[in-house]
């Protein structure tokens, strides 16, 4: 069957993120070794920029592609505008550090892309093994740009342990898609679902799902499938943690999304078993980060803890749950990304300023870097004014509505565990006399744009929060239809 035009506009984005990433691949060779590779991370930008307007070009042509398999609705149009300003913001704060880290390599903008165009894909894909194909486009980008800083120890582990435990996870996810097409005879989501619906539920699509949640509890970074995360966050360059910390994650929980509340919504059996990951993941991982002493290793134990938070809306009854979990995605990518960007920026050179008592006196030496940190870290404990708190908010009253009490309780006492690990780095920063040793450096330009755009996301989310809301809201809607 020949594809519609109408197709290639429902992946367009993934299309021009595509044909970049193969333009910085090829002019990367053309230029000369001693070049800096910025004019690369101009095209890169670019690239991304004009896959963000294609997007709104994709929102104008909703409904289904290529036999079905992409479905192009609200729900995915969401996440695409998430993963794109990720990815754009990501971009821009990496022409300073990979000039500070003297990285010359142009391919770590082509994989940037590359990984992006996996990760958009994912949100829209509604057949199973696109989605393992998305997955695995996404995860082999990440794994090499894990490892991109070749000459520190700690970033070759990082990228051997997260792609070991990434391909043991992935089998895990490739099984559950075999035992549910055993189960109900197609992999496409809609069709699975039907026939969940209409037919006895057997033992083998319990264990599918099970199996596909096991798979993407790694790819979010859930207890008990976390153990990777903290020292891949260390080693792995610090932009390419804020890509990977959220862009990566916010495309699993949209599959996620999709696969237990459009495909197996008739199971009541994961109900369970995702309340149990919640409470697992906000538990281990704010016990885990407060005796952390490194800054990103605390910061990934933290998104451990927010994946449990994210995974509390998963339990919820999905017309409020499935909004509650998409404003999450957007609050968490817009306060860590900026918040590892502020990391990236004052770790300096192979990134020797990433401890706590690196940050003592900040509030002094760098008034609005110390400022710009502080709102990130305000949002990630969910105060007034800030993204994190509605998004906190929305989750728990999701929680509430669906009588989920006991779990309400371990959410609000692990947020107030939280506030003190990231309390005690405001502390550093504004109560400690100042060390020398760790310089500050002029914001360059890249930095600062993208910083504004992370902070002015944060704020915008917690002020004014209706229109994201409203708009969860009906694509929550068209997602469960």
């Amino acid at each position: 069957m020949i594809p519609a035009p109408s197709d290639y506009l429902r992946i367009l984005p993934e299309l021009v993120l595509a044909v970049s990433g193969i333009l910085v691949m090829v002019m990367d060779p053309l230029l000369p070794a001693h070049d800096d590779r910025r004019s690369i991370g101009l095209l890169a930008l670019a690239g991304s920029m004009a896959a963000l307007a294609a997007t709104f070009i994709m929102a104008d042509n909703p409904g289904s592609a290529f036999s079905g398999m992409v479905r192009v609705d609200g729900f995915s149009v969401f996440f695409h505008v998430v993963i794109i300003s990720v990815t754009m913001v990501v971009i821009l704060a990496s022409f300073e550090y990979l000039r500070v880290q003297q990285i010359r390599l142009g391919e770590y903008y082509g994989l940037i892309l590359f990984g992006a165009v996996g990760m958009a894909l994912m949100s829209s894909a509604v057949e199973l093994v696109l989605v393992f194909i998305s997955l695995e486009i996404s995860s082999i980008s990440t794994y090499i740009l894990a490892g991109f800083r070749r000459r520190v120890a700690t970033s070759i582990e990082a990228a051997l342990k997260y792609f070991l435990l990434g391909s043991f996870a992935t089998a895990f996810f490739l099984y559950g898609i075999a035992l549910m097409f055993g189960a109900t005879g197609s992999t496409k989501i809609y069709e699975i679902s039907a026939a969940l619906r209409n037919g006895p539920v057997s033992m083998l699509a319990l264990v599918a799902v099970g199996l596909m949640v096991v798979g993407l509890g790694f790819k979010v970074a859930s207890a008990p499938f976390h153990v990777w995360t903290p020292d891949v966050y260390e080693g792995a360059p610090a932009p390419v943690v804020a890509l990977m910390s959220t862009a990566p994650k916010a495309a699993a929980f949209a599959v996620l999304l999709r696969i237990l509340f459009a495909a197996a919504g008739s199971l009541p059996a994961w109900h369970w078993l995702v309340w149990v990951l919640a409470a697992l993941s906000m538990s281990l991982g704010n016990l885990g980060a407060l005796v952390q002493t490194n800054v990103k290793r605390l910061l990934a134990y933290s998104s451990i803890a927010h994946a449990g938070y994210l995974l509390v809306a998963f339990a919820a009854a999905p017309e409020v749950g499935v909004p509650a979990a998409m404003f999450y995605a957007a609050s968490y990518a817009a306060m860590n990304a900026g918040a590892f960007i502020v990391i990236s920026h004052f770790a300096n050179q192979n990134e020797r300023y990433v401890t706590l008592d690196d940050y003592t006196g900040l509030g002094r030496r760098a008034p609005a870097l110390a400022i710009i940190l502080t709102v990130f870290l305000l949002s990630l404990i969910g105060i007034p004014m800030t993204g994190g708190f509605f998004a906190k908010f929305y989750v728990f009253r999701a929680a509430l509505d669906s009588n989920l009490l006991a779990l309400t309780i371990i959410g609000v006492i692990n947020s107030a565990v939280a506030a003190y690990y990231y309390l005690r780095i405001i502390v550093v920063m504004y109560m400690r006399d100042p060390r020398e040793q760790a310089p500050i450096m002029k914001i360059p330009a890249g930095v600062g744009i993208s910083l504004a755009i992370s902070l002015i996301a944060t704020i915008y989310l917690g002020v004014l929060p209706g229109r994201v809301l409203d708009y969860t809201l009906s694509s929550a809607q068209q997602m469960l239809k």
